[in-house]
């Protein structure tokens, strides 16, 4: 699977949190992840939701989408300390390495796909 914007890869390792258990998981634990990886949690459905990095060794990326995966929002958190929430309904949230938002030039408004090749 790939994580595109405009035709773009931003992302080629990419991992779904579909469970309970993998969305409570998250990236704790992880000594590090790849520079091209995405963690991306789907929701059963759209609803409020709050993140945090406790356990979590590094610093994130994260994106904040809608049910039409168009980004509603962006953070970037620090490791142990970090916090942040949604503000609206989102569908999916995807972490990813430090520095991906702005390598990518990537804001609110824009919209993402998912795919193969």
């Amino acid at each position: 699977m790939l994580l595109k914007s405009n035709g773009k890869i931003i992302a080629s390792d990419m991992e779904f949190a579909q469970s309970f258990l993998s969305q409570t998981l998250g990236l704790m634990f992880r000594k590090n992840i790849k520079n091209d990886y995405a963690l991306v949690f789907e929701m059963k459905r759209p609803k409020q939701v709050s993140l945090h990095m406790l356990f979590v060794r590094f610093p994130i990326d994260v994106l904040f989408l809608n049910d039409s995966k168009t980004i509603t929002k962006i953070a970037q958190l620090n490791p142990w300390t970090g916090r942040e929430s949604s503000g609206e309904k989102v569908k999916y949230i995807i972490e990813m390495p430090q520095g991906t938002i702005l390598k990518n030039k990537l804001a609110v408004g824009e919209q993402l796909s998912f795919g193969s090749v």
